[in-house]
């Protein structure tokens, strides 16, 4: 019976309802026209702009229980005439109202709902704005009681929202995915409760874009003062992510736009912070990481417009929070520090600051301390005290340099700096920077990407004194290298912050070993390993920065260059303008001693020029050829030559960058003592074996030459010189001639026989030669002509002939001298034919 009663119960709801329905939808449409034709007056007594709408329809189930009239494919225009985007489109648009406002005649428009569409809200440079679209109904027409918008909801799903200042050059753009606004409206104002879902594409300042690609959920409750023209936003929050943003105040626009807002983070970290502000600013931040409580809050109040901005003071820092680059393993953590921004009284650069107070933290257990100041962003004043000691390898763990591949070791850092950077930028040498600090570097090592060899043991400590920094015992490594310097860096603070800034370093230069081999290896190049032992790299890079300057006391116990090998060099060097000079440079070198002045010119991206004077005193002359590996040719080697040499030479020298030679460019002038040589098994000299015992020639020895050579276009002049030899036959050899830098030689002999002796040799390779006895001796000169592996010997026709012609000479005077009673003198012996050998 029971379940009778419950089964006819909802059979009759259910008729009930049907019917209901039924009557309903047969009221709405029976009224349809009423209501559309109603709507679309009311509608046009209060726009004043044109509107597109594809069409007006009632619908009873589409936002049941509310009745809505749907507009299809809505375009509302703005209210600048030159615009021809609408103010407003959207795919539909609703309006609703209750099913009883039907039965009473009066309709009351409480929701819109814009579905699909696009909102743009424009302020042109000359501040007109485009969404004055509701005009005053100064009417009193009946239908305005029968049908009213007294909106309490407004609902946005899908909606791009822009707004766009052309004055203050501004632009918002956000869509609402959800977006539900409740509306109170009266005569003086609106009240607006807004809760939902957006996407925030970017809020445009300028050129800088904040918020960039972030999902927001909005809570905010608003009036919008009608008469007064105020909005006071009452506490509403918006979330992005975890962390949430609190916004509460006034904002007057009657006038100029006035703000009085007050803001607050919670739950914020350095990446939510970051995430915020524009790439340029966060870039080089961007993956760094922090945990922890990390706070601010702010307030912004006054004017903001093109003309004036408002006052800004914001509050930030955190407390025991930790940062760190995912990246990488090192953290610093426990950090506490208090600060504050400001735009000052003035509102704008000049008064603004930063500060930084009680700055704390560590890095692997050791600490870290500091403040800073950063005032008037125009022209900067900066504060700064700084105390630490860290790790290298930690620091760059956390922090990485693109310059430095690896580091570590213990540093020590204190460090106070105060002055406005830019009196210092534009006077940098003028001390206005007033600083002081000490570094202090143990056992560290360095890596750089732009060098092979790695510095190793650096040891020292830095003073910094204004804008200089001195050097105490500064000691390391560089490959197999190693130096100590002390001294001082002049205008340091200016070589490493400012662009174009030269850097002077005044300071005595030590070290027990130089391998210039390394020091000069071009970038990057390998040396190859042979046996164990390291040869010479196959390329040398030399370039001087015309921003370094120095002047060094340099004294070097032992320094290698491919066979140069020297010890205890002294001197003084300078560079200047890429010109390094000295006025004296002395050491020991091939059992000798050597010293030279000059300079080196490297102003040229061509070539360097290379002009010296150098006094070279008791070298070993087959040393010295080992050394420069026989200057470049194969005809007289280091196995040729014995002897102490002793030269004066004054050279100018080209190279390339990378130290090779320039052989058409150079230049010297070369006086030359060369004592207790010997030319061993040189075989010209074999070839004189026709003249000359063979065992003689084989080792020419000889107490002193002396000469003055001279080279120039690729060719060394030797003028004559005589050998005082052990030679029996030929005590006394005379050679000149020249020998071009591609081994083409055209020498010239002059070898005096045994004297009394009368000799005539018939020979297939000679034909017949006769050597007059004179009363000077015979005498035989010979050239030598061709190049290194293909020349030949031969009579000197020329030679010959001069020497006959003065001796012509000679005798005709000594008849002259006879007739007038003078005693002779003994003739020199004669060649009596000039004959050609070929060897």
């Amino acid at each position: 019976m029971k379940k009778k009663v419950f089964y006819r119960v909802v059979l009759y709801a259910v008729a009930a309802f049907i019917l209901l329905s039924a009557t309903a939808v047969g009221v709405v449409y029976a009224f349809q026209d009423k209501i559309i034709q109603l709507f679309v007056a009311e509608a046009n007594r209060h726009l004043k702009t044109k509107v597109e709408v594809s069409k007006i329809e009632l619908s009873l189930w589409e936002k049941f229980p509310q009745v809505a009239i749907s507009l299809d494919h809505v375009r509302i225009f703005g209210s600048l005439p030159e615009e021809t985007t609408p103010l407003a489109s959207g795919k539909r648009l609703y309006f609703t109202f209750n099913l009883r406002d039907i039965i009473s005649g009066h309709y009351r428009v409480r929701e819109c709902s814009l579905q699909n569409g696009q909102v743009f809200v424009k302020v042109n440079e000359a501040g007109q704005v485009n969404y004055l679209v509701f005009a005053e109904d100064s009417t009193k027409q009946q239908a305005s009681e029968a049908f009213k918008f007294d909106l309490e909801k407004i609902t946005l799903q899908d909606v791009l929202v822009e707004y766009t200042d052309e004055s203050l050059q501004q632009s918002y753009q956000a869509n609402a995915r959800s977006l539900n606004a409740a509306l109170a409206i009266s005569d003086e104002k609106v009240d607006i409760k807004a809760d939902g879902d957006l996407f925030v594409h970017a809020i445009q300042l300028e050129n800088d874009a904040y918020f960039k690609a972030k999902d927001i959920l909005l809570q905010t409750a608003l009036t919008v003062g009608v008469k007064d023209k105020k909005v006071t936003i009452r506490p509403s929050v918006v979330n992005v992510g975890r962390a949430a943003y609190e916004v509460q105040g006034d904002v007057d626009y009657k006038n100029a736009t006035v703000l009085d807002l007050k803001l607050k983070g919670r739950n914020t970290n350095i990446q939510s912070l970051l995430s915020l502000l524009p790439g340029k600013y966060a870039k080089q931040f961007s993956k760094y990481r922090s945990q922890g409580n990390v706070y601010f809050n702010g307030h912004i109040a006054g004017e903001a417009s093109d003309k004036q901005s408002p006052g800004i003071t914001f509050h930030f820092g955190s407390k025991n929070a930790s940062f760190f680059q995912p990246e990488y393993k090192e953290k610093l953590e426990n950090i506490s520090l208090e600060g504050t921004f400001t735009n000052g009284k003035k509102r704008n650069l000049t008064t603004s600051e930063i500060e930084l107070k009680n700055l704390h933290g560590t890095l692997r257990g050791k600490p870290f301390s500091g403040n800073l100041l950063y005032r008037n962003f125009k022209n900067p004043y900066l504060k700064l005290d700084a105390k630490a000691e860290f790790e290298i390898a930690h620091v760059l763990g956390i922090f990485p340099l693109e310059e430095i591949k690896s580091g570590n070791g213990l540093a020590k850092l204190q460090v106070n700096i105060q002055g406005s950077l830019s009196d210092f930028q534009k006077r940098p040498a003028s001390n206005i920077l007033r600083s002081s600090g000490e570094l202090q570097l143990q056992n560290a090592t360095l890596s750089l990407k732009a060098h092979p060899q790695t510095f190793q043991d650096l040891n020292g400590t830095f003073l910094l004194r204004r804008n200089d920094v001195a050097i105490s015992d500064f000691t390391g490594k560089l490959g197999s290298s190693d130096f100590k310097l002390n001294g001082f860096f002049k205008n340091a603070l200016g070589y490493v912050f400012l662009k174009d800034q030269p850097l002077r370093i005044e300071a005595d230069f030590d070290a027990d070993f130089l391998n210039f081999d390394e020091l000069l290896a071009a970038a990057g190049a390998q040396n190859a390993t042979v046996s164990g032992a390291k040869t010479a790299p196959e390329e040398y890079k030399l370039a001087l920065s015309p921003k370094l300057d120095f002047d060094l006391n340099a004294r070097i116990k032992r320094l290698q260059f491919r066979r140069f090998h020297s010890k205890n060099v002294k001197g003084t060097v300078r560079l200047k303008d890429q010109v390094v000079s000295s006025p004296n440079i002395s050491l020991h070198v091939s059992g000798g001693k050597f010293s030279v002045s000059g300079s080196l010119d490297a102003r040229s991206k061509n070539y360097l020029k290379v002009r010296t004077s150098a006094w070279l005193e008791d070298i070993r002359v087959d040393t010295l050829f080992y050394v420069f590996e026989n200057f470049g040719q194969n005809f007289l080697q280091q196995r040729h030559l014995k002897g102490e040499l002793t030269a004066n030479i004054k050279s100018d020298l080209y190279f390339d960058s990378k130290l090779n030679p320039l052989t058409d460019k150079m230049e010297a002038d070369i006086n030359v003592t060369l004592v207790k040589g010997e030319l061993i098994n040189f075989e010209p000299m074999q070839k004189l074996s026709a003249f000359v015992d063979r065992s003689e020639l084989s080792n020419l020895r000889f107490s002193e030459l002396t000469n003055h050579f001279w080279i120039q276009d690729q060719t060394i002049y030797i003028p004559e010189m005589e050998i005082r030899s052990n030679v029996s036959r030929a005590s006394v050899i005379g050679i000149s001639g020249t020998h071009t830098f591609d081994q083409k030689m055209d020498y010239k002999f002059r070898i005096p026989l045994a004297k009394g002796e009368k000799k005539r040799d018939k020979d297939e390779r000679f034909g017949n030669v006769e050597v007059v006895q004179a009363s000077s001796g015979p005498t035989l000169f010979l050239t030598l002509k061709g190049s290194e592996n293909n020349y030949k010997i031969a009579y000197d026709k020329e030679r010959v002939k001069t020497k006959l012609k003065d001796d012509l000479r000679q005798e005709k005077q000594e008849l002259v001298d006879a007739l007038k009673g003078k005693k002779p003198e003994e003739k020199a012996a004669e060649i009596e034919q000039d004959q050609y050998f070929n060897f």
